[in-house]
């Protein structure tokens, strides 16, 4: 697939990881080019403006701020919607900005898909999106972690266990760690047991079909 990543920041940037680890042909748009540049030196992507991306891509991620996307959308929209009955599925990651007021910004019509990715997990909701399109987006994605779909209402409330509880984890493994630390264990040691351990339990969470309320009294 010709996939588009317009902003190659922090989230842009990995989910163009991601879809590079495919095989497929990136196409990279920034505000500053030399992120693009360099991000398209490292993956092998082409470095183009917003409107050949919109243009050309089949897969298209619009990696802006909330406060961008109007502008965004406003350029895109002449292009995106000369193409329609061809165009690309256009992916949002912008905060609080739903489908529908998205929908209005382009024009109306497009197939959309709105994310909330963070490094272990994508929370998604689409709109106007056929099945195929569906499938090829959770295969270009394949190696961004979990892809779980949601309703778009319900994306905000599992961002804040997503996007919030890896730092309640550290802060968990932290104080685990200093546990070993203060019974005689290095702070570096401690901190693999640490991980370790909660690695197994993720894995015993996802693998064993038991709630945790259960597997805690074991």
């Amino acid at each position: 697939m010709k996939i588009g990543f317009i902003g190659t920041g922090n989230m842009g940037g990995a989910l163009a990881r991601a879809a590079a680890k495919g095989g497929h042909t990136l196409l990279l748009a920034n505000r500053t080019p030399a992120k693009a540049e360099a991000l398209a030196k490292e993956l092998g992507g082409t470095v183009c403006p917003n409107a050949e991306a919109a243009e050309t891509a089949e897969l298209l991620f619009l990696g802006v701020k909330p406060q961008g996307l109007p502008g965004l959308a406003g350029e895109l929209a002449p292009v995106l919607q000369a193409r329609k009955g061809n165009a690309p599925v256009v992916v949002s990651m912008a905060t609080a900005v739903t489908l529908r007021e998205l929908d209005a910004m382009l024009g109306g019509g497009l197939p959309l898909i709105r994310i909330m990715p963070n490094t272990p997990a994508i929370l998604y909701a689409a709109q106007n999106v056929t099945d195929a399109q569906l499938n090829a987006f959770r295969a270009a994605l394949a190696q961004a972690g979990l892809l779980l779909p949601l309703p778009e209402a319900q994306i905000d409330a599992a961002s804040a266990i997503s996007g919030c509880g890896p730092a309640f984890c550290f802060q968990f493994a932290d104080a685990l760690a200093l546990g070993g630390v203060r019974a005689g264990l290095s702070y570096p040691d401690a901190c693999r047991l640490a991980a370790q351990t909660m690695l197994g339990a993720a894995e015993m969470l996802l693998q064993g079909g038991e709630a945790p309320d259960v597997l805690k009294m074991r």
